[in-house]
């Protein structure tokens, strides 16, 4: 075994670890994104193995689930595909799951050895080093720049006496015997521990998730690494740490659990074949998702009332965001004359975006691509001067507060002209809202050509080609929240975890140029002179929209403008006093709009919870069903699409950042202690980056309890996500047929396709490998004995 092969198996195990974008702009990654290429129930014999976690909920929650009539016979007997009956299935309900537990580590076998909790020591100090060296600017004193984290570690481990106090004897001086490059390190343990070749990936991948939300963090920077064309090591070189302190402890405890030791390394030799157990999970898993899907296919089977053909009197274009579907059903059912569109929220134009007065270049778009253009909020020069003192005066400030020689003197001081700010925020009270950023301006300019070329695919990819409104409202969407260090998690996903008017803003300047509106008349799309774009921002929290109609003054349309304004009072109303039935402590929209400003509510909002479902297809397959703010919406009309390739775009983007939400949701819910961030009352931010529970410990990453339960409930029912698209099948073929991975999470279930006939039903079901099902009608409500 060479030390390429070594290196290659520790580079598999960094990609298996799920990335970790900071809280500034977080955004939801799917836990099981290394895993995608496998079915559910191998990675559960996987994740069993490296972490001894579960991956699907407990059996009493399907039980329960049967009990209710929620599950029929026909889902269990489905989902076994003739492997198990419905009553096999429903007998392994009332069984116990057995126990996992993850094969031992040398820091393992020596703690039960000794008694001392190695692994403890182990994750303390990993985690206090790899805070100081990914800190993102919360300390006060940063680490040395230049140097990787392997070898920043090993200069500090050679003065650390903690672990030699603890009993690890002579390991500042093993430490600086160690190898100066990480990849050789590797080398060094593999072959001295004995690993055999097999036993590397899994043994890799159960140290690096030893480490927590650090793993996280380092493939995080592997990804913008290698997003920008180039490399990072930080992965391995956590890995390389964490190996360190395995082969300190082997050393020592080596005649003390050589035997041990031997028995593990067969274990991690072996590949994760899935158990009986693990299978019967995975069903009972897609026995619940077919009960979801046939309630979702019996509401779509529904007929529809018919939608006046007239012009629309106000088109509003919102996020594909599950939030906006509540709001979207609220404001058509005030006139028959709106019409709403879904389309991702950055709206096409993926921007690296600079504020007013800010160095920070915010990259506006999903995180699985890189800006195509530039914009800055703009303004004249002498108030960009004056946003960037004011904005450097307050970091000093921050820094005098948290500075060790002046915290006792300051609160001595500045203590008593906080009280009206703290029982302000602590009844809730309303704040000025901060004023917002001039208008943003692309930097450089676009050329007519492009401005031209990029406004035409946006509007063929939102399925507006005609049909024009006089007023079209592009709404971004945000979450206004006080104190909450996951705020940025309640933004726009697909906008990268920032707020989503910079690019509506963007977008509707782009549409009302008249040389742009001129340039796309030559291509077919002809829009009306009395039209005009306006942007708004929907803040999710209190359901409130703001329009930016100063950015595009027209008088014309200020009577259109009013009315707008009302409709969306009354729709965030609608919106808030539904949404309030679900949030704890709260009765109606006033009661949720406070949330906002109230900085020590836990839940301000629910965010994605609930999230079960993605439909590609016409507005009026679902205008007027009641879908519970558990879908995201895009429209989308394969008529208008000449060679599909607006379709590729949404199954090759948007419905995988779908996914990553999605199965965020579960993974946070299913596997808490694995892929959840933990309980919200003991947060602290660690390094700008995420947070720890209570005064240490590892990086937590995904999402706290609170954004999944009530306190007693959960609040997100864990299901895969089904995707529904109206497009014929072998369109949808071909596109899989050319995107591997895209293909590969429909192939192993992670999320499910259906294609839906000329009529907005639910039709087709994907069965993988490129083939098809026929759906048939739905089932007779029969229900089974648990």
């Amino acid at each position: 075994m060479t030390t390429k092969d070594i290196c290659a198996a520790a580079d598999r195990a960094v990609r298996a670890i799920p990335p970790l974008w900071p809280l500034a702009a977080s955004v939801a990654v799917n836990p099981f994104l290394g895993q995608s290429g496998e079915p559910l129930e191998r990675t559960a014999a996987r994740l069993a193995r490296v972490a001894g976690s579960a991956v699907t909920m407990p059996r009493r929650w399907y039980r329960e689930k049967i009990e209710r009539g929620e599950i029929l016979a026909a889902d269990l007997e489905a989902a076994a595909a003739g492997r198990l009956s419905p009553t096999e299935l429903i007998e392994a309900t009332r069984k116990k799951r057995p126990e996992r537990l993850a094969i031992p580590t040398v820091a393992d076998l020596s703690a039960h050895a000794c008694g001392t909790d190695w692994p403890a020591l182990v994750a303390e100090r990993t985690s206090h080093f790899a805070a100081s060296i990914f800190d993102t600017g919360q300390a006060l004193w940063p680490s040395p720049a230049g140097q990787g984290p392997y070898a920043l570690w090993r200069s500090a481990a050679t003065h650390d006496l903690t672990p030699e106090i603890a009993g690890l004897f002579g390991f500042a001086a093993f430490a600086s015997a160690l190898p100066a490059s990480s990849e050789e390190l590797i080398a060094l343990a593999v072959r001295e521990l004995a690993l055999p070749a097999d036993a590397l990936d899994l043994y890799f991948h159960r140290l690096l998730t030893l480490t927590g939300g650090w793993a996280q963090v380092a493939r995080y920077r592997l990804w913008q690494a290698e997003l920008a064309g180039g490399a990072d090591s930080s992965g391995t070189d956590l890995l390389a740490i964490m190996l360190a302190f395995e082969l300190a402890l082997y050393r020592q405890h080596r005649d003390a659990i050589a035997g041990a030791w031997t028995s593990a390394c067969r274990a991690f030799a072996e590949p994760p074949v899935p158990s009986a157990d693990d299978r019967i999970d995975a069903m009972l898993q897609e026995a619940a998702e077919r009960a979801a899907q046939r309630r979702l296919q019996a509401l779509l089977a529904e007929p529809r009332s018919p939608r006046p053909a007239e012009r629309p009197s106000l088109q509003m274009a919102f996020c594909i965001d599950v939030r906006s579907e509540l709001f979207r059903r609220a404001l058509e059912s005030l006139d028959p004359g709106i019409r709403t569109l879904g389309f991702a929220g950055f709206f096409g134009l993926g921007t690296g975006h600079r504020r007013l007065g800010s160095d920070v270049i915010e990259a506006r778009l999903p995180v699985l691509l890189t800006p195509g253009v530039h914009s800055h909020s703009g303004g004249a020069p002498e108030q960009d001067q004056a946003y960037r003192i004011a904005r450097r005066a307050s970091r000093a400030w921050d820094r005098f507060k948290l500075a060790a020689v002046s915290s006792f003197a300051f609160v001595e001081a500045a203590g008593p002209t906080y009280v009206l700010k703290l029982v302000r925020d602590a009844l809730g009270l309303k704040r000025n809202d901060a004023p917002h950023d001039p208008a943003p301006v692309l930097d450089p300019a676009l050329d007519l050509a492009t401005r031209i070329a990029t406004a035409t695919a946006v509007l063929r990819a939102m399925s507006l080609t005609e049909g024009f409104a006089p007023l079209v409202i592009l709404a971004g969407h945000g979450a206004n929240t006080v104190n909450n260090p996951h705020g940025s998690a309640l933004h726009c996903g697909a906008c990268g975890g920032y707020s989503g008017e910079v690019n509506a803003r963007l977008l509707a300047g782009l549409l009302n140029d008249p040389e742009v509106r001129d340039g796309l008349a030559a291509t077919g799309i002809v829009i009306p002179a009395d039209t005009h774009f306006c942007a708004a921002l929907h803040d999710t929290t209190t359901d409130a929209v703001t329009l930016y109609a100063d950015d595009h003054p027209s008088p014309a349309h200020a009577g259109q403008l009013e009315r707008a304004r009302r409709w969306l009072a009354a729709a965030g109303t609608l919106t808030a006093t539904e949404r309030a039935r679900r949030l704890p402590r709260a009765s109606d929209a006033a009661d949720v709009a406070a949330r906002a400003r109230n900085w020590a509510e836990l839940r301000p909002e629910w965010a994605l919870a609930g999230c079960q479902a993605f439909v590609a297809a016409p507005r009026a397959r679902t205008a007027g069903k009641d879908l519970a703010g558990r879908a995201f919406l895009h429209d989308y009309d394969w008529r208008a699409d000449a060679g599909f390739g607006v379709l590729e775009l949404i199954l090759t983007a948007p419905v995988v950042v779908a996914s990553w939400i999605s199965l965020q949701y579960y993974g946070s819910t299913v596997a808490p202690g694995l892929f959840g961030a933990g309980n919200k009352l003991l947060h602290n931010v660690t390094g700008g980056l995420g947070v720890v529970e209570g005064n240490g410990g590892l990086l937590r990453g995904g999402l706290p309890i609170q954004s999944v339960s009530d306190g007693e409930q959960l609040m997100h029912e864990p299901l895969r996500l089904s995707v529904l698209v109206e497009a014929p099948r072998a369109a949808i073929t071909d596109i899989l047929a050319r995107h591997e991975q895209v293909r590969a999470l429909f192939d192993n279930k992670w999320l499910h396709l259906f294609a839906l006939d000329d009529q907005g039903r639910m039709a087709w079901r994907y069965t993988g490998d490129l083939g098809w099902e026929e759906m048939a009608p739905n089932p007779a409500d029969e229900r089974v004995a648990a």
